[in-house]
This record gives structure tokens, C-alpha cells and sequence, in this order.
């Protein structure tokens, strides 16, 4: 048994239907839609990739600049720019096919019906293992957290998704709202398969010489490890209201901010911000998880999920959950 550790733990998941060889999964708006980054990371290396925002038609996103850096984050304020759907299914579906990674797609509306209509383009798309529903953008004028922020309109779009796919649906839920579970709960009557959690936290970065916002946007989506420690409590709110799997999100760059995830309850990751600073961190993640588990006389990742234990930590219902 000990070789047997010693020489492969077990990395795969099982996430809401969607089957990944290990748990970690390049983040929506980090990673293009991921052929930019296959001349530096091997994508077959990736649990799965999660593709920019796509409406049904091409957008051209904010104006700049869109992203400025922040103490142990970066603001950003893209606004979803992309090239549609059909353009997606018909110019990058298919490369993206030769590569062994599960690919998710970011659906965005500027109404429930959009956000139907885009899912439905993917439903018999080949290639595509599931849709993330971007529900928790804040860096659109329509849609994003209009959706996001209120639980009655997250049901009514994850519903619309739920009805106009068989793919797993995925919303991404916001952290800019009072109670996370209560959103999570929503996504999972509505039909959710799992949850990923969180999307960036609303910031503003001020230009105090010229005294504006230094994103011409305003303010901005805030990323990053700054934000670990809100998006592991967060995520870990989720897990705990719903039964349905969740996927942490939020300052992933080593084997133990995932670990911190997994940990907290989540059964995958996905890593962001840390695509732009070392897109070639994938495999030295792997072997950190690979090793944690040796050490930890594991044979399974799946043994680590939702073992954290601290008599002390308030119930989720304590914290808004």
C-alpha cells in the first residue's frame, strides 16, 4: 500500500456530472479562451479550462485602461469582451477539441433570454463539457450582478440555462452580496449541477494626481491573493447550504491555496490571476498536491474535501450563511 501511495495518489474528480482527470481548471477571463496560452502551458496538464464570457454576438468589452495592480491583487474592468458564440463554435471549439482537458464555457446575457440562447448554441456543440453561467460579472453596465445580486432573477437565469442544456450548468456566483448561501441555494433549486465560487469583489482604484478612477470603467473587479481568505469563507459558506459540488476560486497560486479550498469543502479549483504571472504553474500545483497526499499517507484527493475541523468555527448561518 505504501508504493501504491508513494507512486500515484489519485487526482480526478467527479464535479456535478462533469468528470476531470485532476481538479484544477484555468479560471474564465484569465486564460482566453485557452489556445493563447497553449504555446506556454500544456493544456492537456489542465483539469479543465474555463472559456472568457460570450454573449450571442461579438463585444468589444471596456474602454482602457481595463486593468491596474493592486497590493497582492489586480483590478480589472475588461467587461466581458468576446467574439460570440457561433464565432466560438465555429473558429475555436474545434482546436481547442485536440487537446485532452474538459473545456467549460462562460455564458453572459444582457437578458434571461440571451443567456438561453447562448446555452442552447452550446448544447450540441462538440467539445464542450459543461456551461459556467456569469451571473456575477460587476464590470457590465446590464446583466452581471443585476442577475447576480438578486436571488429571485439568479433562479429565474439558472432555470432558463438549466432548461435550454443536458451539459452540467455552473453559475458563478458573486461575492458582492450580504449571503452567499442564500444564492447558492437559488442556483441549486433552479437545477444546478455544481457552483463555482467566487467571482472578483467590487473595488476602486483612485489616480490621486488627477483624482479618477485609474480604470476607465470606474471601478473593477478585485482578484487575486488578496482575496483568498474571503473566497475560501465564502466558498466554504456555499458548501455547507447546498448539496450540489462547489469549485473554489479567489488568490490561487500553490498547492496549498487550493488544499485551503478543497479543505474548506470544495471538490475543484480554479486558478486566475496567477495565469498572468506564471501560466506554467499547473504541473508544480499537481506535484504539490501529489506530495501533500503522500505525506498525509492519502490515496485520494477526494479524501481531503470538506475535512476541515475546528470546534470553534462559527456555523455558516453565523457568518450570513
Amino acid at each position: 500500500m505504501r508504493g501504491a501511495l508513494a507512486a500515484a495518489p489519485r487526482l480526478s474528480v467527479e464535479v456535478g456530472g462533469l468528470r476531470l482527470k485532476n481538479p484544477l481548471l484555468a479560471a474564465s477571463g484569465t486564460f482566453g479562451y485557452g489556445l493563447e496560452y497553449a504555446e506556454t502551458a500544456d493544456l492537456s496538464v489542465l483539469g479543465g479550462l474555463v472559456t472568457k464570457g460570450l454573449y450571442l454576438e461579438p463585444r468589444d468589452g471596456c474602454p482602457t485602461p481595463r486593468i491596474v495592480e493592486t497590493p497582492s491583487g489586480l483590478l480589472n474592468a475588461i467587461g466581458l469582451q468576446g467574439v460570440g458564440v457561433r464565432a466560438f463554435v465555429e473558429k475555436v471549439l474545434p482546436a481547442l477539441r485536440r487537446y485532452d482537458t474538459a473545456v467549460l464555457v462562460n455564458v453572459c446575457g444582457d437578458t434571461v433570454d440571451e443567456y438561453a440562447e447562448v446555452t442552447r448554441a452550446l448544447d450540441e456543440a462538440e467539445g464542450v463539457a459543461g456551461v459556467e453561467v456569469n451571473i456575477s460579472c460587476p464590470n457590465v453596465k446590464k446583466g452581471g450582478m443585476a442577475f447576480g445580486g438578486d436571488p429571485r432573477m439568479t433562479f429565474e437565469v439558472v432555470s432558463a440555462v438549466r432548461r435550454a442544456t443536458r451539459l452540467p450548468v455552473v453559475p458563478k456566483l458573486s461575492p458582492n452580496v450580504a449571503d452567499i448561501a442564500v444564492f447558492a441555494r437559488a442556483s441549486e433549486e433552479a437545477g444546478a449541477d455544481a457552483l463555482s465560487c467566487i467571482n472578483t469583489l467590487l473595488g476602486l482604484v483612485v489616480d490621486v494626481e488627477a483624482r479618477r478612477p485609474r480604470l476607465a470603467f470606474g471601478t473593477g473587479g478585485l482578484s487575486g491573493p488578496a482575496i483568498r481568505p474571503i473566497a475560501v469563507r465564502m466558498a466554504w459558506q456555499a458548501a455547507r447550504a447546498v448539496k450540489i459540488p462547489v469549485i473554489g476560486i479567489g488568490g490561487i497560486a500553490s498547492a496549498e491555496d487550493a488544499l485551503e479550498f478543497m479543505i474548506a469543502g470544495c471538490r475543484a479549483v480554479q486558478i486566475g490571476t496567477a495565469n498572468f504571472v506564471d501560466p506554467g504553474l499547473y504541473p508544480r500545483v499537481l506535484a504539490g498536491l501529489a506530495d501533500y497526499l503522500r505525506r498525509h499517507a492519502l490515496d485520494d484527493i477526494n479524501r481531503v474535501v470538506g475535512t476541515l475541523e475546528y470546534p470553534g468555527l462559527p456555523a455558516a448561518e453565523e457568518l450570513g450563511g
